[in-house]
């Protein structure tokens, strides 16, 4: 412990990403007075990764404007900022060991080491023009790529591919989707919203062709690609191809030096992993959630966060379980979707806002339980259905059917609340 008991003597956080550069935050901002070590195998300031597929892909923004923090935060709060790859952690001497040699001992370790996109096992995923998302670098590859395509080939209709399609296609850009799935958003949405994200793609000119897989990219002589081979044997033009089918966490550190892993760093609901001097953070943790017990990951900007002030909390002397609601939120052409809660297991729909197809909100149940709360194009739901779910406010189908009901009115009525500003 630091000498006035309010800590670990040192703090070393690997990555520094969201999650990572939290981290680091948060100590300070709780009075932590060790030394924080923040280690980071990018050349660049800690960034925001949403306005990568947005308005940074536009080229509304630059890098600079990314940073989450200037380099002068980092030197006022005596944060020391490490550029290196790690390579070993050695628990018994408590040391971390990077690529150049030297090490970092730490009281306690925070792995934030995220997530990297994958990829696709077929001939040709290594031709030039072939992107994958998820670095300032990829981001900055793509869109130069993009400035010269005219022929985009999407694969994946998840958050990131479509947010890519949707830029593509509003600068003019020929855009097909494919996904082996039978719509988007599968895995994140209901069939309500993802018939209206659908129709959106293609009212803009997007072609979308679901349940289709990728058997083969083809390159020309100078291994550039042009074409996009579906399973199904049709060939797709191409001169600009992104992969987006999804990102596999960053384990590997963990698994060597004997923490658990199974799909993410295993940790339990205080974020600790099997060695006490171990936490692990943001979209490389699988933690257990609070209202299901079902361990899982969770990749957002309010995980990420969350993650870190809960850990930073502990570590200064104020321990609690993880029990955020989590939330999402996907900006494509002019329409905003938000998610509150998770979904999974639903088993009843209810439409709030039927008579606008352009703005609507879905609520998603199983039996008499509220799981999660999608709004497109309507944040004052979002806000309330956030709020709704972390204060366990009791809300069933029936409830919704009421006349002149609203998600605001019952949390005001049922939790004298109010919905707070949108933030994100």
């Amino acid at each position: 412990m630091a000498a006035d008991g309010t800590g670990p003597e040192s703090v070393v956080i690997v990555g520094a990403g969201q999650s990572g550069y939290q981290t680091a935050a948060s100590l300070r901002e709780h009075g932590y007075p060790g030394r924080i070590t923040l280690i980071s195998d990018e050349d660049a300031l800690p960034y925001e990764r949403p306005p990568l597929s947005k308005a940074y892909l536009k080229g509304e923004v630059t890098e600079a404007h990314l940073w989450l923090r200037p380099a002068t935060y980092f030197v006022r709060r005596s944060i020391d900022l490490v550029r290196g790859t790690v390579m070993a952690i050695d628990r018994a001497s408590r040391t971390v060991r990077l690529a150049d040699g030297s090490g970092y001992p730490y009281g306690h370790l925070v792995l934030a080491t995220g997530a990297r996109p994958r990829t696709l096992a077929v001939p040709g995923a290594g031709l030039r023009g072939v992107h994958t998302l998820r670095t300032a670098r990829d981001a900055a590859a793509l869109r130069a790529s993009l400035d010269s395509a005219r022929r985009v080939v999407v694969v994946g209709a998840g958050f990131i591919g479509l947010e890519c399609a949707a830029v593509a296609r509003a600068s003019g850009r020929e855009v097909t989707v494919l996904e082996a799935l039978d719509r988007p958003l599968a895995r994140v949405a209901s069939g309500r919203t993802a018939a209206h994200v659908t129709r959106l793609h293609q009212r803009a000119g997007t072609r979308l062709l679901f349940g289709r897989g990728v058997a083969a990219l083809h390159g020309d002589r100078r291994g550039r690609v042009v074409e996009v081979e579906s399973a199904d044997g049709d060939r797709l033009p191409a001169d600009l191809v992104l992969i987006g089918v999804g990102v596999s966490p960053c384990t590997e550190l963990a698994a060597v030096a004997g923490l658990p892993v199974d799909d993410g760093i295993t940790v339990d609901s205080r974020l600790l992993t099997g060695d006490p001097h171990v936490s692990a953070v943001g979209d490389c943790a699988a933690f257990p959630q609070v209202r299901s017990g079902n361990r899982q990951r969770i990749e957002s900007v309010q995980n990420a966060v969350g993650h870190a002030r809960s850990v930073a909390a502990r570590l200064t002397g104020s321990p609690a379980r993880y029990g955020e609601v989590p939330w999402f939120w996907s900006d494509q052409f002019t329409t905003t979707v938000q998610i509150a809660g998770l979904g999974g297991g639903h088993d009843t729909e209810v439409v709030l806002g039927d008579d606008d197809p352009e703005r609507f909100s879905v609520l998603l149940f199983r039996g008499d339980a509220l799981l999660a709360v999608e709004s497109v194009n309507r944040p004052v739901d979002h806000l309330a259905a956030r709020q709704i779910l972390q204060r366990r406010v009791g809300l069933g189908p029936e409830d919704v059917g009421a006349e002149g009901f609203s998600l605001r009115g019952h949390l005001a009525h049922r939790a004298g609340g109010s919905a707070a500003p949108v933030v994100r």
